[in-house]
Formats: structure tokens, sequence, C-alpha cells
């Protein structure tokens, strides 16, 4: 029996049905405000609930869907428990200053070694983990799970899961999350910029203006409220990463194999000696 390789989970149709699902359902309850007109009420507090109760089946959907297109076993469903586990107790450790979260980091490397269809239930569950942990339930809280989902998959979406090695996968990973840093503050503005419709200021969101004139106000309202935030993120998630990245990847590709995770298992059969 040869040794199993540790392999990053490759989506099978059934995940990526329910993953496109999942997401089509996220870019409409994030961008619909930016559709409607001026006498809609906005408010996306209305809109959670239902987000949520969505959100919830699907995630548990695009699991099974993962265990079945690769047969992966109970240890592996108990591994994605103890990461969100370790994510969401991270997250506290620098929430609230200066957008330090050193949760991101961990998000990157295990999606890149669980791969993107795990990887998404881990941000999502992680992130709902968290806002139990920190008190931080509220309207947001479906938003930040798909952000966080999209983020953390992301990673496993990038090229070279299986060759790519050494100072070149961290280099890619780092820049990976500098950028998906600001993505997710960024997608996370849209969600909370609705709120301040009807406001005098010039960086608000106005109900029923053409599209293009709203996005460029919302550019710069992020620039003006959430640069330096998502700054700090992302600089942090790059530190972490080229720091610790090397021993952590290591240490999840064991798991891995151990967990069953897509393990490629082959017996040899043995040769007949032919009688003397």
């Amino acid at each position: 029996m040869t040794t199993p390789q540790a392999r990053a989970v490759r989506l099978g149709p059934r995940s990526i049905t329910a993953l496109a699902l999942i997401s089509a359902i996220g870019v409409m309850a994030f961008g619909w405000p930016l559709l409607a007109d001026a006498d809609s009420g906005l408010a996306h507090s209305a809109d959670a609930p239902w987000l949520f109760a969505a959100l919830l089946p699907l995630l548990v959907a695009v699991v099974v869907a993962t265990i079945a297109d690769t047969g992966m076993d109970a240890k592996a469903v108990a591994m994605l428990g103890v990461l969100a586990a370790v994510g969401a107790a991270l997250r506290p450790l620098g929430a609230g200053t200066a957008g330090l979260e050193p949760m991101f980091f961990l998000m990157v490397l295990s999606g890149r070694v669980l791969g993107p269809g795990f990887g998404f239930v881990l941000g999502s569950v992680t992130m709902f983990a968290s806002a139990l942990l920190t008190g931080g339930v509220g309207p947001w809280m479906p938003f930040q799970m798909l952000s966080m989902g999209w983020f953390t998959m992301g990673a496993g979406l990038l090229p070279g899961p299986d060759r790519l090695r050494g100072r070149a996968e961290l280099l890619m990973l780092g820049v990976y999350g500098a950028v998906a840093a600001f993505a997710y503050g960024t997608v996370m503005n849209l969600q909370g910029w609705t709120y301040i419709g009807g406001l005098s200021s010039g960086i608000s969101f106005h109900p029923g203006d053409p599209v293009h004139e709203n996005l460029v106000r919302f550019l710069t309202y992020c620039a003006a409220t959430s640069f330096g935030w998502d700054l700090g993120r992302a600089v942090l998630t790059v530190v972490l990463t080229l720091a610790i990245g090397p021993t952590l990847l290591k240490a999840l590709r064991r798991a891995t194999r151990r967990a069953n995770f897509e393990a490629q298992v082959t017996f040899q059969t043995p040769q007949r000696v032919p009688p003397g």
C-alpha cells in the first residue's frame, strides 16, 4: 500500500450546483438595493432573516454535496468543526482594533488545503460561531457569513493545489490574502452603506438614482470610511501568512491525509512466484 497524498477537495457537479445557487442568492441579497426605487423602503434588517433562513440549509447542502462527490469520512467533518472553532476564537483577539483580524490568515490557509467547497462552508460557519461568541448577532451576520465563505472559497480556487509548494505558494497566498481582505471589506460596506440613504452627505446612498452614480458615491464612501481598516486587515493577513504559513500548511496537509480528504490509496497485487 502506498502512502496517501494530501489533496485539496475538488468540486464535483453537486458541489458546483450548491455553491452556484448559494452565491447567486448572495449576490442578489447584496446588490438588490442598487436597483430599487426611492419608495422601496430599503432596510437590510428586514431581508436579513430571510437570507439567514435560506443560507443555513444551503450550507448543509454544500457539505452533503461535497461528501457525496468525494467520499470523505466523518473525520473530515470533525476537522471542519475544529478549524471553525479555532477561527472563531481568533477573531475577538483583534476585532475592533484598526481592522486587525487574525482569523483571516487561517481562512486563507485552510481554504487552500481544504478546497473551495469545504472552504466556503468553513468561512461561513466560522463567522457564525464568532458572532455567537462575541455577541455580534445582527442583520449583518448572514452577509458576513456569505462574504467570509467567498473569501475562504477563493483561496481554494487558487492554481496549483497539488504542485505548487514553498515560497512561491506562500507569496501567492499572501497576495490573495491582501486583495481578498480589501474585497471582503468592500462587499461588507455595500451591505451597510444602504443604511445611510437619505442623509445629506455626498457619499450616502440615494435610492432610485442611476447605478453608476451610486457606485461612484460608494467608492468614495469606502475610501473615506474603511480604507484604513481594510489596510490593517490586509497587512496582518500577509504577515501571518508568510510567518506562520509554512508550519500551518504542513500541519493542515498532514491532518487532511489522516482525515481521508480524497486520499488516493492504491493496492498492489502481489506477483505469483512460479513453482520451481
